[in-house]
């Protein structure tokens, strides 16, 4: 492991296009060890293809996107084991619902990283009990809430050991009553030093985790700064609208 603060993603000069419409337009952006960058914004300004593009689930058109000092591969298995690196949860939980809660997070450790079944399972619970759901562990995904599946897809990619963690609006199809618990463990891991990218609505979670805020509007990075500059001083005015917008609630 590296130290703290040295640089683990990086972008650079990243562009992107579907068709006419320039999703990604000349993107740079450099996240270090341990840093949690929220990235916010109106529908429609790239926020989540950006996400999807640290690991490759999203190909770019030009520039590039190295994490850990390696280049993003573009197939095989060597983007496998980058994407066994490169924990993501999505907005859609996208567990197996034929399997246990215990066997969703127990199979890429098995399959990927090869741990015996003893090593894995051992591996999960802690994980599932990390994030207060270990009493639900021989139960299916659709025995559970909204929230507390989140929460197993969280644990699920731990379990594979990230260097970094991406979440694609983790709580944006949870019950408002649920999103709470979500974030708790994003919290969490926050303090604990885990690298994340968090494409997010949640402004609080944003003023309280976040070491960098990212505003992103019509597929460029308009403002990059802390939170306290960002909510109390946003320099755009496209940052000042949007802020305007989702704060007067």
């Amino acid at each position: 492991m590296n130290a703290p603060g040295t640089p683990l993603v990086v972008l650079d000069h990243v562009n992107k296009h579907y068709g006419e419409l320039h999703v990604l337009n000349d993107i740079d952006l450099t996240i270090a060890r341990g840093e949690v960058v929220v990235v916010i914004g109106p529908s429609g300004s790239g926020k989540s293809t950006l996400c999807r593009a640290i690991n490759r689930l999203e190909t770019i058109d030009a520039g590039t996107i190295t994490i850990d000092g390696q280049p993003l591969p573009s197939e095989g298995a060597a983007l496998a084991q980058l994407r066994a690196r490169v924990g993501m949860v999505f907005q859609s939980f996208n567990l197996f619902s034929h399997k246990t809660v215990l066997q969703n997070v127990t199979l890429g450790p098995m399959k990927v990283a090869k741990q015996s079944k003893a090593e894995a399972e051992a591996q999960a619970m802690k994980l599932l009990q990390r994030v207060g759901v270990a009493n639900q562990a021989s139960k299916m995904p659709a025995q559970l809430s909204g929230g507390q599946q989140q929460r197993v897809a969280i644990a699920r990619a731990l379990a594979m050991r990230p260097t970094v963690m991406l979440f694609d609006e983790p709580t944006s199809a949870l019950d408002p009553e649920m999103i709470n618990e979500v974030l708790e463990v994003m919290v969490g891991l926050a303090k604990d030093g885990m690298t994340m990218i968090v494409v997010t609505h949640e402004m609080g979670f944003a003023r309280k985790a976040a070491d960098r805020v990212i505003f992103m509007a019509d597929g460029r990075i308009v403002e990059d700064a802390t939170p306290a500059e960002f909510f109390d001083h946003p320099k755009s005015d496209r940052a000042k609208d949007f802020l305007s917008k989702i704060l007067a609630h």
